[in-house]
């Protein structure tokens, strides 16, 4: 049995993107599975509620966080194998999300790329479906393991059993009885997780940014790791960095409404961007819906919306979670009467 270091009162600060002040009650820092079970097999911290802290790129703390923080900082990168079909590479849950994505496009292993400078860690990834630029993890995702975080047992989820969703899965969803436990919110720690990257590489355009890039580069096929450099372009024009302005990235999902109500809204405001999806739905730009109703730049108290791009909320400088939801309920409303559209947050609040 590994002895258990619990640190207590420990600032979060520097542990969530926010950059919200805040601590934790009691904190662990999870290197191994084994750490984990530790925790589970102790007579006081087993029984006691827990909180699984990844990169802190997806949640707003409103206060102290009371149950036991299991910090996750499981790290390694590897080829597990490869096929006549695919690049299959594992990454422990701790590693940084950006930093995996980079490490696969260096060793030779393209299909990450569009998914390049998205915050975070590893393990979250599958938590949130994550996605951008036409690509999303259940498009790339092989397989995970995880714990149970009631009985230390070790479990392996394929894509099927994640219950992937937009911005999605089955970690976001408490269990339910009638469904005979389908949710594992609460109830697992992710320690590693893996992608199967698919040969031959086929590069995934068609976002008007990206074929802007294209036009200026006057490259017609470009390379992965060509569009690996234009995403993060793309991204660190319109988006702030988490070191330099708290933020966790697009702070609302994009909606989805049916053809009939994105008429109704085009027949009031003709230059809406919206996108058609494969299923006949029709998905609606939030950050175009928060900028017509004349929020960009606006604050509440010292939580604003980031001039560059609506979707995004940012700390400008002391900002506490309680001011970061006022401003994000406000624009909710604001949305809401406007449109008859109810955005959802994407993050976590704590």
């Amino acid at each position: 049995m590994t002895a258990m270091l619990v640190e207590k009162n420990v600032p979060l600060q520097s542990c969530n993107t926010f950059h919200i002040v805040a601590r934790a009650h009691s904190l662990v820092r999870v290197a191994s599975e084994a750490d984990v079970q530790t925790v589970v097999a102790s007579s006081e911290w087993g029984p006691s509620p827990k909180f699984v802290l990844g990169g802190g790129s997806n949640i707003v703390l409103t206060g102290d966080v009371k149950p036991l923080v299991l910090k996750v900082e499981i790290k390694g990168k590897r080829l597990v194998q490869e096929t006549a079909k695919a690049f299959v590479v594992e990454a422990g849950a701790g590693e940084d999300w950006h930093d995996f994505v980079t490490w696969t496009l260096q060793q030779g292993y393209p299909g990450l790329e569009n998914l390049a400078l998205i915050p975070g860690t590893v393990g979250a990834a599958p938590v949130q479906n994550i996605g951008a630029y036409g690509v999303e993890l259940q498009d790339r995702f092989e397989s995970l393991d995880a714990i149970d975080l009631q009985t230390g047992r070790i479990f392996t989820l394929n894509a099927a059993q994640c219950g992937f969703g937009y911005r999605d899965s089955v970690f976001k969803h408490a269990p339910q009885a009638q469904t005979a436990g389908l949710g594992l919110a609460g109830r697992a720690l992710i320690t590693h997780v893996r992608f199967s990257l698919p040969k031959p590489w086929k590069a995934v355009l068609g976002y008007a940014d990206l074929e802007k890039k294209i036009a200026e580069a006057n490259i017609a096929q470009p390379s992965a790791l060509q569009i690996y450099q234009w995403i993060c372009d793309i991204r660190r024009a319109k988006l702030p960095d988490p070191d330099v302005i708290g933020n966790v990235g697009s702070f609302f999902k994009n909606p989805t409404v049916t053809p009939e109500q994105r008429d109704d809204i085009i027949a009031r405001d003709p230059k809406i961007v919206h996108y058609h999806l494969a299923d006949g739905s029709v998905k609606l730009a939030a950050g175009w819906l928060i900028d017509a109703c004349g929020w960009k730049g606006k604050s509440v108290g010292n939580a604003g919306v980031y001039e560059k791009q609506a979707l995004v909320l940012v700390n400008r400088g002391g900002a506490t979670g309680g001011e970061v939801m006022t401003l994000a309920r406000a624009i909710q409303t604001s949305v809401y009467e406007r449109f008859g559209i109810r955005l959802e947050p994407e993050p976590t609040v704590v």
